[in-house]
């Protein structure tokens, strides 16, 4: 046996069918569509979405309202009120650091300090944001705040 000697097993290949050839054909004249009505012509049928005249499904589902801002940045908040608490006076307190403590995950976007809570010590604050109220509670303590840049 040879490469041109091979062909496939017999039944397992079909013709396709050619509607519309001819009455000798088999499937001539109406191609098989029948006599009249809508799915005898072209382009007939009804949509995928028809649901017999019923409100589709589509369309009794309440709709998505607005939209999506692409540029939109995802803050990681943490409040003054825990950076009292956890840190000593004239402490540094940067991103790195919080992620390295556990206040904040590594690659969720940038810190935005936020001001729930009282603070009584020194610090030095390095965040991407703070609210109003964390900066002024934060000079209030005679510490200091530093904006980093979103890189």
């Amino acid at each position: 046996m040879k490469l041109h000697d091979l062909k496939p097993a017999a039944g397992s290949r079909k013709n396709r069918i050619r509607a519309g050839r001819g009455i000798s054909a088999g499937r001539g004249k109406t191609a098989g569509r029948g006599m009249n009505g809508q799915n005898s012509r072209s382009g007939g049928g009804k949509g995928p979405y028809f649901e017999g005249g019923q409100l589709p499904l589509f369309r009794r589902l309440p709709t998505l309202r607005g939209f999506t801002n692409i540029n939109r940045v995802a803050y990681q908040p943490l409040n003054v009120g825990t950076l009292a608490q956890d840190f000593a006076a004239n402490d540094e307190i940067t991103p790195e650091l919080l992620v390295e403590q556990g206040y904040v995950r590594k690659n969720g976007g940038p810190v935005v300090i936020l001001g729930q809570g009282d603070i009584d010590i020194a610090l030095t604050v390095k965040a991407h944001r703070f609210s109003k109220s964390a900066r002024a509670k934060i000079e209030a303590a005679g510490g200091t705040v530093e904006v980093l840049p979103l890189s």
